[in-house]
């Protein structure tokens, strides 16, 4: 009997221990994506049809007068450019793509006179149609060597009408063969066999294009044709790529491959909006921030962290911490990450406590203003400081667990990013950060409020942002990082209070503050040991998901593990470059 009740009482505490360390269950819904965040497209039950097209909730204003800023053309140095969002049904499918809903093909249409249309438009029938594509005139007088010229041919590319997919009628895409020394930049879409009018398209000279990269799946699988978007391949301000808003075609087992994107050659920033047009679109798009109900780690200002005690310590002297003037001026302005300083809360325990829970009714937020996309678009970048950044939890299957000290760093800075075209000061997406990564989505995916004000979300303790409330799980097979947003009482309107600390192409227009420059990190490496932690948790989970919980946390990004302290907005690469996806 001993024998026997021995193993059973180590099953029966096994099992009792199994329950109590679940901590909690979910009570909301969970989305698992390998991705930062989830699609709309998971979200949306009911997705409007096609020809339903997206508007925001208010119309644009009148923006202030100045520059080339929403004038409705973009001159790129002999190739001028319009956006074109009015569209001209060809051919839909109704299957395949994103949640099987199928996709739409379309042709520019209400083109204006001089202009002519690059290629044609696609997107997934998921989401009301919110797109736009450029079409281009020549402005150089050549009639040789023009910006643009006709094709000489077309090739069939694929057709549907052997494809066993449900379908309005048959759908053909074709690539524009150019005349020598131009490129085609988009497919033409007919639902006739016939090959399209040599007049219909027009090909771009090859020194006004650049290499592209693919972006967005739109529609395929199964059907031989992969259909995508594709963006510049190049990262930067001084990228001077531009995105024509077209599709790539790929036919199923075709060597990858891509169409060029155009250029901005002469790279002219007269269409960026001027400080007025600035402040203008901040005022119309500026988002709010839901804080999560639990939330204790609140955000505030830099000057506030540095008035309530934030040190500088010096590697060499950590006996001597020295305090921060308010605008970071006795912060050192020149090196890099060497790890030779770096900031601290509070020596003092009780004041270290309370600087730790910020201050949101002194919270603002920090504005960094830049071209993007050959000057094309302006993105507004919208940083969050945190003093502190609370330890992670995860979701193993059906349990869910604290990780311990995983995840606690101070100093933690997160961050939005508004794209406006530049053609009408139209928002076009918004960028949820998240970790390492991040997600760009529509205006038609977002939940906006007080007229075209993005709403998200900041999750609890690690304040990634999310467009919807709820929880993301951040990993695949039931485990990853928990990401709980929800719709408190404590909320940012981040258009009350916010400073502009860069706009590089104002000149001397904005004065960056000194902290900006600060190259080093905003928080000490911290006293803990991930992998002793890691064994702390291993302990009192079932013996089952010990193997599965370790690996999971040894692929998390240094972002979550936090073992040292964050650099400034101005370290990470998206301060020049274009955001991570």
């Amino acid at each position: 009997m001993a024998i026997a009740f021995f193993p059973t009482m180590i099953l029966l505490s096994q099992l009792l221990y199994f329950l109590s360390v679940t901590i909690f269950f979910s009570l909301g819904t969970c989305q698992n994506s390998s991705s930062p965040l989830p699609s709309f497209s998971e979200k949306n039950t009911n997705p409007l049809p096609i020809e339903t097209i997206f508007k925001l909730p208010s119309p644009l204003p009148t923006w202030p007068t100045g520059g080339g800023f929403a004038s409705g053309k973009i001159d790129l140095g002999g190739l001028e450019v319009c956006r074109i969002s009015s569209f001209t049904k060809i051919w839909a499918t109704l299957e395949g793509g994103t949640n099987n809903l199928g996709a739409t093909f379309f042709d520019p249409s209400q083109i204006p006179e001089g202009f002519f249309m690059l290629g044609s438009y696609a997107q997934p029938n998921d989401r009301a149609l919110s797109g736009g594509v450029l079409a281009g005139k020549d402005t150089t007088g050549d009639p040789s060597n023009g910006t643009l010229k006709q094709p000489t041919d077309y090739t069939l590319v694929w057709s549907s009408e052997s494809a066993n997919v449900a379908q309005d009628g048959n759908g053909y895409i074709w690539l524009p063969t150019p005349p020598d020394g131009y490129k085609a930049v988009g497919h033409v879409v007919t639902n006739s066999p016939d090959k399209p009018s040599l007049d219909k398209v027009r090909c771009v000279r090859s020194d006004f294009t650049d290499p592209s990269e693919n972006d967005e799946w739109i529609w395929g699988k199964d059907n031989g044709i992969n259909v995508y978007g594709f963006r510049p391949s190049t990262r930067g301000v001084q990228a001077l790529g531009v995105p024509i808003g077209t599709f790539l075609a790929l036919t199923s087992g075709a060597v990858t491959a891509s169409l060029p994107c155009l250029k901005n050659v002469k790279a002219n920033l007269s269409s960026m909006p001027n400080p007025s047009q600035v402040q203008a679109l901040i005022q119309s798009y500026s988002p709010w921030i839901y804080l999560h109900p639990d939330e204790e780690f609140l955000p505030s200002s830099v000057s506030w962290f540095f008035k309530n005690g934030a040190l500088l310590y010096k590697k060499g002297d950590e006996s001597n911490p020295v305090s921060i003037d308010p605008l970071g001026s006795s912060l050192p302005q020149d090196g890099s990450n060497d790890g030779a300083y770096w900031l601290d809360l509070p020596s003092d325990q009780a004041a270290k406590q309370q600087v730790k829970k910020g201050n949101l009714t002194d919270a603002g937020v920090y504005l960094h203003v830049k071209p993007m996309l050959g000057a094309t678009v302006t993105d507004v970048a919208i940083w969050v400081f945190y003093p502190f950044n609370g330890a992670a939890k995860a979701k193993l299957e059906i349990i869910n667990v604290s990780l311990g000290k995983i995840g606690e760093h101070i100093g933690d800075w997160e961050h939005l990013t508004l794209r406006v075209s530049n053609f009408n000061g139209e928002l076009t997406s918004v960028y949820f950060s998240q970790h390492s990564g991040g997600v760009w989505l529509s205006p038609s995916e977002l939940e906006f409020q007080g007229g075209n004000k993005p709403v998200t979300y900041s999750a609890l303790h690690s304040h990634a942002f999310s467009p919807i409330a709820g929880l993301v799980l951040e990993g695949s097979g039931g485990i990853g990082i928990r990401m709980d947003t929800a719709r408190g009482e404590r909320v940012m309107d981040t258009g009350a209070r916010f400073l502009e600390v860069a706009a590089e192409y104002f000149d001397s227009a904005v004065v960056e503050p000194p902290w900006l420059n600060y190259t080093r990190e905003w928080g000490p490496k911290i006293d803990y040991n991930v992998v002793d932690e890691t064994n702390k948790v291993a302990e009192v989970l079932p013996w089952f998901l010990r193997k599965k919980f370790r690996k999971f946390v040894s692929s998390l990004p240094n972002e979550v593990l936090g073992e040292e302290g964050p650099t400034g907005p101005k370290m990470k690469d998206s301060w020049s470059g274009d955001e991570r996806t």
